[in-house]
């Protein structure tokens, strides 16, 4: 099952084009965040879980709280176990280079 696949049967969302722009953002999100170029199996996770937070978020970006209806609910970046996944695949930068494992092919 493709990432998208998973996405779609995870929210219920039916619009392809969306579910694909969302994760494709959280990828590089997490990408840009752990100093990587390519997603090793540990993050698949958290890029999803990124977009499915991505699409709950939509129409309420900007905003850190919001009350309606006697109810009040807050907005935080994105969980601290998405930030503790990422943290664990970091690479550091040494001398302003990051020195990775290539990615393995066929």
């Amino acid at each position: 099952m493709t990432e998208l696949e998973k996405l779609k049967k995870i929210t219920g969302e039916k619009d392809e084009e969306l579910l694909q722009l969302l994760l494709e953002d959280a990828e590089a999100f997490v990408l840009s965040y752990t100093n990587r170029t390519h997603i090793v199996t540990g993050l698949e996770k958290a890029v999803r879980d990124l977009a499915v937070i991505a699409l709950n978020r939509m129409g309420t970006e900007g905003e850190k709280g919001r009350s309606e209806g006697g109810e009040s609910y807050t907005f935080d970046d994105a969980p601290k176990q998405i930030y503790d996944t990422m943290n664990r695949y970091r690479l550091a930068r040494i001398g302003g280079k990051t020195y990775e494992t290539p990615e393995k092919q066929g």
